[in-house]
């Protein structure tokens, strides 16, 4: 017998789990989706893990009593500081977002890969394991991003400043000889274009939204395969200006999409 079906919940510290969110709505169009863009505190990689884990739990509630069944934490750094709180505390599926350090070893031809991600993400132990179990003998080189989260929070993703950024930070990888480039931070991917317009067309860069949304998908089937077919829709909160979110997400997703205030946004 199949219960009243649920919807998938997906939030990050902004606009960048859109990302994700695409890959989600590709993969499974039949879905109920509700995104929360937690923009009133970002960027989450300066922020302690406490607050981070803090954040994660009342969004992950708020998501929940949307009638979400399974949450996606479209966000690394919050991945990184809360994934096994959210998974101890909730009993749906909770499904995460990490660097992807294996098929970027897979992927590399000459051995050395560079990872953008943020100061959180680079600095937390999931990190750390994930470099000793896959790295192998390929030379992993890193570099934090500051500032990157907040050019594509304001939909500038082509713009003087964003591209002396990604210049900033891709150019140490590149002349440490990396031939593949981890977007370790869901907000990346919108940056892809500018980043091979910088570091050349041949560059491979690795982003993860694909794999988590075939992860979720797995999930699903094997944990909530007695979910009843849903009316497909998208729905969008934020807990910064809505009208703002409202013009940078219609943006990011390609079409027109109201945003709606988050009731926790103190």
């Amino acid at each position: 017998m199949t219960h009243t079906s649920g919807a998938i919940g997906v939030f990050d510290s902004g606009v960048g789990g859109l990302s994700v969110l695409r890959h989600i709505r590709q993969l499974l169009p039949n879905e109920r989706l509700i995104y929360v863009a937690d923009s009133a505190h970002v960027p989450y990689g300066d922020k302690s893990a406490r607050y981070i884990e803090q954040r994660s739990i009342e969004l992950t509630r708020f998501l929940i009593s949307q009638g979400a069944d399974a949450i996606v934490i479209a966000c690394n750094t919050a991945t990184a500081a809360a994934a096994a709180t959210l998974r101890r505390d909730f009993s749906c599926p909770i499904i995460g977002m990490e660097p992807a350090v294996k098929p970027a070893v897979a992927a590399t031809k000459n051995g050395i890969v560079g990872v953008l991600a943020t100061i959180g993400t680079l600095e937390s132990a999931r990190f750390s394991a994930l470099l000793e179990r896959y790295a192998g003998n390929v030379t992993i080189v890193t570099q934090g991003c500051p500032g990157l989260v907040e050019q594509v929070e304001r939909g500038d993703l082509t713009g003087p400043l964003t591209r002396e950024l990604v210049e900033r930070y891709t150019t140490p990888l590149l002349e440490q000889g990396a031939d593949t480039l981890i977007l370790g931070c869901t907000h990346y991917p919108f940056l892809a274009g500018l980043i091979r317009d910088i570091a050349g067309q041949d560059i491979q860069l690795i982003d993860t939204g694909e794999a988590v949304a075939r992860h979720l998908l797995r999930r699903l089937q094997t944990e909530l395969s007695d979910r009843a077919p849903t009316q497909a829709s998208v729905q969008f909160w934020t807990s910064g200006d809505e009208a703002r979110a409202s013009t940078i997400i219609s943006a990011l997703w390609h079409h027109p999409v109201n945003v709606q205030q988050l009731p926790l946004y103190n």
